[in-house]
């Protein structure tokens, strides 16, 4: 049978096994991809097939081998499922034998970079799991300002590579975020309030089409596309380079203080609303994130400046709070995202679930805390380890530093920051527990916001990297929606991207 379907795939595909290296990646003319109803629901035969159509210098491998669980490894061991096996595309043109595979046979997959999703079946799947690990490589313009990298790389590979050259671009704030899903949600970096969200920055993406065709996508070259891969997800096929602008990153001040002290807690409140209401310094940020770990309460606030050192005035309410602890330094940026640490949840079960929020006022700072210790008292015996709600005032002005039209967000009329509810528990028999609380949390933040009289916070646009994967796709990409349906049926006609995870259009 396994041969039989070998010959089956080959007159599909238009295509001979890769024992020839004249293999072409064209589809016959008269094959449509569609469900070929071959090999669907047996797995492991697609992976066979698989490594016999793909180059040399890929691989697939199989539970047991330890590069299968390297690759198919989640920050949030939650969001993991057992693939069938995973491949190691080498080149673009390999990704593409792939996905006219899983295509043609109907099998679910999943596409991974940094595994950062909290969400199962996102970057996950039972069927296959491709790793975009190989793609990898980083290369600096310094004609054009611009920076190209494959979309296997986590950012801090990506600062690294660019250090020498003085230069950085918009991506992640911590150390392990893979670049693929961060910029194709959107992406809020410490330079925002400066430049943008990350995908403003964006000149071209490397696309691996549903058929099989590698095409780069500019605003020129395909205005329509590369709208929608700003901020449209993984919808449109499988990006396996970037390029952003690149900006020059000297040395920056920053840091993490954390306060431990509870009778200091509402005047980092105080100080956080007043840092978001007056600081109009495009060069400075912060994150407060209001936590309990293992039962105990405390507030961690991340610093940024970018610069040697903050004019005097910025930071100074936050800096005279009595701290437990502080690392802010002067420092380069490599070393200032290496510092936070983000490797910390082990075995435990995790998810992310966000709000929309479009001021930090100091009532709403102070419900933060209170939900924040109330809520983690009253689940600590029921397993959570970890709870943190993460407050990230930006400039009322980021959504201005592009003209060109983006999927992310779908509206740009008003600023709405990303607000994170982060759990992690270890007993998978409190899941829905875990998950009902912070919906529960959501819901009273998202009432207080109305009650100030921001009445469409509930309606408003949702940073999809931050959400929940039962999220309402109109939260996501809401007005946009009829245009990427019309982009996706025009790039992915069988919906072949429809077999992986993610929010689906």
């Amino acid at each position: 049978m396994a041969r039989n379907l070998a010959f089956v795939l080959i007159a599909l595909l238009g295509v001979a096994p890769f024992a020839s290296a004249t293999a072409s990646t064209q589809l016959a003319p008269e094959v449509e991809l569609r469900g070929s109803g071959v090999g669907g629901a047996n797995y492991t035969r697609v992976c066979n097939q698989i490594a016999g159509f793909i180059s040399t210098g890929s691989r697939v491998y199989y539970p047991g081998d330890d590069a299968f669980d390297k690759l198919s490894k989640h920050w949030s061991p939650s969001s993991s499922e057992v693939s069938t096996c995973v491949v190691e595309p080498k080149t673009a043109s390999d990704v593409g034998r792939i996905l006219k595979i899983v295509g043609l046979s109907r099998t679910p997959f999943a596409v991974q970079s940094g595994g950062h999703s909290t969400n199962p079946g996102f970057s996950s799947t039972k069927g296959i799991h491709i790793s975009r690990n190989n793609f990898n490589t980083v290369q600096y313009d310094a004609t054009s300002k611009t920076a190209e990298f494959g979309a296997g790389l986590r950012w801090d590979d990506v600062y690294a590579a660019l250090e020498p050259h003085g230069v950085s671009v918009l991506g992640g704030r911590v150390a392990g975020v893979g670049v693929g899903g961060f910029t194709l949600g959107g992406g809020y970096a410490w330079r925002t309030n400066q430049y943008g969200l990350t995908i403003d920055t964006a000149t071209a993406f490397e696309l691996v089409k549903p058929n099989g065709d590698v095409l780069k996508v500019t605003e020129k070259l395909d205005p329509s596309l590369f709208f929608a891969l700003r901020g449209g997800g993984n919808n449109f096929g499988v990006v396996t380079k970037i390029t952003l602008r690149a900006y020059p990153q000297g040395q920056v001040w920053g840091g993490m203080i954390t306060y431990g002290i509870p009778d200091t807690f509402s005047a980092v409140a105080n100080a956080t609303a007043k840092f978001s209401a007056e600081v109009k310094d495009p060069k400075a940020g912060m994150m407060s994130t209001v936590t309990v770990y293992q039962g105990m309460q405390f507030i961690n606030v991340q610093v940024f400046y970018d610069g040697p050192a903050p004019p005097a005035g910025i930071f100074d309410d936050l800096l005279s709070i009595t701290a437990v602890n502080s690392d802010v330094a002067t420092r380069s940026w490599l070393e200032l995202v290496k510092s936070i640490p983000t490797d910390f949840l082990g075995t435990s079960r995790g998810a992310f679930l966000g709000v929309s929020v479009p001021e930090y006022s100091y009532n709403f700072l102070e419900l933060v805390n209170n939900i924040t210790f109330t809520t983690g008292a009253e689940l600590t015996p029921k397993s959570l380890s970890f709870m943190t709600l993460v407050s990230e005032p930006f400039l009322p002005s980021i959504l201005s530093h592009s003209r060109s039209p983006a999927a992310y967000p779908y509206t740009r009329s008003k600023v709405y920051t990303p607000f994170n509810i982060f759990m992690a528990w270890t007993d998978p028999s409190q899941d829905k527990v875990m998950y009902d609380s912070m919906r529960k949390v959501k819901d009273i933040l998202e009432t207080a916001l109305v009650a100030e009289g921001h009445r469409d916070v509930k309606s408003a646009p949702l940073y999809s990297n931050y959400a929940l994967g039962d999220t309402p796709i109109s939260r996501i990409y809401g007005s946009n929606y009829p245009a990427l349906k019309a982009i996706k049926t025009r790039v992915d006609p069988f919906n072949v991207m429809g077999l992986a995870g993610g929010f689906k259009i």
